[in-house]
């Protein structure tokens, strides 16, 4: 499942007593140098956030979401070494998988993972992401639709399967960093829940670093603990700033992912000295991670202000329903109706006719054309049309959202 394996030791869930102040600060102190620059940046994101939700049609959100979904997928799982692109991810999703092992394999990871984060859109763990009840059912309801072959972990001594929704039984070292013994888990577990409880607005998107770094540091999983704390922060975030699920901190983080590793390494340290915090961690390596990671999700939703600019959107999808009717794949009008939906958010069925001044059977054949290669959608036959944005399109309608398919 993951790029880079833990070295695996069994000790029979032994519980080395190891304290559980051990990965404090969990939070960042109130009167540290870089809490007014931090708090600064959460209310920039937190405006910027809802600025770029506000921007959109409502009838818009849902489908748009989707292909976030699977963008968010694909970067996801790059930082993990495994490269899945979008296109394949949606012929997964509907049923279409390699006949190459290796790759429906892969195929098979990323619905898992497209799985879990449709559950946390609709509301999974809404008011409780970070509890242990829930970390576990992410792990869990991922790991449960892999293929066997992902499910085992190699160390130096050993092969080890992981148990879908169960802490590790292992100890285990990642890097230099040596995790919690397995049996102290719970411990830390509970400690990490309650740390993140009962925050303001203000501190929880600002501890949105913070605990995606201490659930990595416990290392509660034999595997998937990457993937698990990618999507709890953006649960959090999800949450937090109502986000719709149309921008995701995946992209930026693969992107930058060597720094982002760094960051982590970074924030493992021992605080160095008596103005390094109070912790027995670096407070001055996680204000560094806080501060990259609250400046990656500005620059996630600053780039997905440029590409839905409703003119610029609109340039590009009419661009295309234009050569498309010039190559016959569409009918001549069909960009009107694309049109009104970009207008409005949505279309209702009624109103197409008089739109294209077409009669209703001429009509009914422009949707079903639009319907059926897959750039619009609607809940039934009588429901508003909606706009979709199939991945296969998604270098002419978003470019840049993530490579184009080789």
């Amino acid at each position: 499942m993951e790029g880079t394996k833990a070295d695996l030791q069994p000790d029979f869930l032994l519980d080395a007593d190891e304290p559980v102040s051990s990965m404090e600060p969990l939070l960042l102190n109130s009167e540290c140098d870089s809490r007014s620059e931090l708090n600064d940046l959460c209310l920039e994101l937190a405006k910027r956030s809802s600025g770029l939700r506000n921007s959109i049609p409502e009838g818009m959100v849902p489908e748009l979401a989707k292909l976030v979904r699977s963008m968010n997928c694909y970067y996801s799982n790059l930082i993990e070494g495994h490269d899945t692109h979008p296109i394949e991810i949606e012929r997964a999703l509907a049923g279409d998988y390699s006949a190459d092992r290796e790759k429906r394999n892969l195929q098979l990871e990323a619905a898992a993972h497209i799985c879990v984060q449709e559950w946390i859109d609709n509301g999974g763990i809404r008011n409780r992401i970070l509890s242990t009840a829930s970390f576990l059912e992410i792990h869990k309801r991922f790991c449960d639709k892999l293929p066997e072959e992902l499910l085992w972990v190699e160390g130096e001594q050993k092969k080890v399967k992981v148990i879908p929704g169960e802490f590790r039984r292992d100890a285990v070292k990642v890097g230099k960093h040596i995790p919690v013994s397995p049996g102290a888990i719970p411990r830390f577990a509970q400690r990490f829940e309650e740390a993140y409880e009962h925050l303001g607005k203000l501190d929880r998107i600002l501890s949105i670093p913070a605990a995606h770094h201490r659930f990595l540091w416990i290392h509660p999983f034999l595997d998937g603990n990457g993937r698990v704390a990618r999507l709890m922060s953006y649960a959090q975030l999800l949450e937090t700033l109502d986000t719709g699920g149309i921008w995701s901190v995946a992209r930026g983080l693969a992107r930058k992912v060597e720094a982002y590793k760094t960051h982590l390494m970074d924030c493992d340290a021992q605080r160095k000295g008596d103005y390094d915090g109070r912790g027995n961690l670096s407070q001055a390596a996680l204000i560094q991670f806080t501060r990259f990671f609250l400046e990656v999700c500005l620059d996630q939703v600053s780039f997905m202000e440029s590409l839905i600019q409703p003119e610029k959107l609109r340039f590009r999808i009419l661009q295309w329903a234009n050569e498309e009717s010039q190559a016959g794949h569409v009918h001549a009008n069909a960009g009107r109706v694309l049109e009104g939906i970009l207008y409005r958010g949505e279309l209702p069925r009624a109103e197409v006719p008089d739109l294209l001044g077409v009669g209703e059977r001429q009509a009914r054949r422009v949707v079903s054309n639009l319907i059926e290669i897959g750039v619009i959608t609607s809940n039934s036959d009588r429901a508003p049309l909606q706009l979709c944005f199939p991945a296969v399109l998604a270098h002419r309608w978003m470019p840049g959202l993530f490579p184009q398919a080789r």
